[in-house]
């Protein structure tokens, strides 16, 4: 099979197009025709700087395909069946193998591309903003990185959840676009001040929850930027900078806090999040919740997906097709 393969972690340009044997699935694994992969953070992240499990490496979190075969245990999937899978990594190739736990029947009425697109950002959305944040109706969230996956995600869901929905983003045209999906009020953070605008836009309280995807020294004006009693989750590296040391002696006399979050974990540990992805892909299938992609390449233009996503001009997700 082909996949988008290095031999080194760096920049997009260490991506090559190659041939590489095809998969086996284990006992409880199937074999998937990858149809659609959906570039995820992690994956641009992982190709930067993470660790290379085998060489050549095939990066890549998320995709969507056809089961084309099964281990002699699997129970719940049979070839033919069209899923949307995630892995620690192989999603970058024209084939994967998952565990059957990590797989879900895409919906009827949800195209292959618009399922490549949700376990992912709109599980994490979920958890960071209800079951790590607890937002209550007519409280405030602030998401940042609102045009991308997990962003866009998190504005529908803190919206139709009766909160007031601010989030930040590189240019007024991102944010401007953002309002159709349920934002109130963007925040350009080239431009201003984020903390002090979400005190400004909430008469001064904060925001109760945020969700920090950027982390780096973002995670630090966060910390600033909540409201008594508030509650950040920090679910990722996106803004590429080094963790640099965190003041907390903020948190304690205003009863607030500060939590991480990793859906891997929730997937490998137990049965509710795997439940919570299926109702995603559900309320996707019906409209409820929409998928924005915003570019789709040929996986044998992996680097320059890569490159595209790290100009940050994207708005919403870029997809790789085989």
């Amino acid at each position: 099979m082909k996949a988008a393969v290095y031999y080194e972690t760096g920049s997009p340009d260490v991506l090559r197009y190659e041939d590489v044997p095809d998969p086996e699935p284990g006992d409880d694994q199937i074999l998937i025709k990858v149809e659609a992969i959906s570039i995820e953070g992690g994956d641009t992240l992982n190709r930067l700087q993470g660790d290379l499990a085998y060489v050549p490496h095939i990066v890549g979190y998320q995709s969507a395909g056809t089961v084309i075969d099964c281990g002699s245990g699997v129970r719940d999937f049979a070839a033919g069946d069209h899923v949307v899978a995630v892995g620690l990594d192989g999603s970058h190739a024209e084939m994967r193998v998952v565990p059957e736990n990590f797989a879900w029947r895409v919906p009827e009425g949800l195209n292959i591309q618009a399922a490549a697109c949700v376990p992912i950002p709109f599980g994490t959305a979920h958890d960071c903003l209800f079951e790590f944040g607890r937002l209550q109706p007519g409280e405030a969230a602030l998401i940042h990185a609102g045009a991308g996956g997990v962003g866009i995600a998190a504005i529908q869901m803190a919206k139709r959840a009766g909160a007031l929905v601010l989030s930040t983003a590189s240019t007024d045209e991102k944010l401007e676009r953002l309002k159709d999906l349920g934002l109130d009020e963007g925040i350009n953070y080239l431009t201003h001040d984020f903390a002090a605008e979400t005190r400004r836009l909430t008469g001064g309280r904060g925001a109760d929850v945020i969700v920090d995807s950027v982390g780096g020294r973002t995670l630090q004006k966060s910390l600033e930027a909540l409201a008594y009693r508030g509650r950040c989750i920090t679910v990722g590296d996106a803004g590429r900078s080094e963790a640099e040391p965190l003041d907390i002696s903020g948190l304690r006399p205003n009863n607030q806090s500060l939590g991480g979050y990793f859906l891997g974990a929730e997937l490998f540990l137990g049965s509710r999040a795997y439940a919570l992805v299926g109702q995603l892909l559900e309320e996707t299938a019906r409209g409820d919740l929409r998928v924005v992609i915003d570019r789709v390449f040929p996986l044998s233009e992996a680097a320059a997906a890569h490159a595209y996503i790290e100009s940050r001009r994207a708005f919403g997700r870029v997809l790789l097709v085989p």
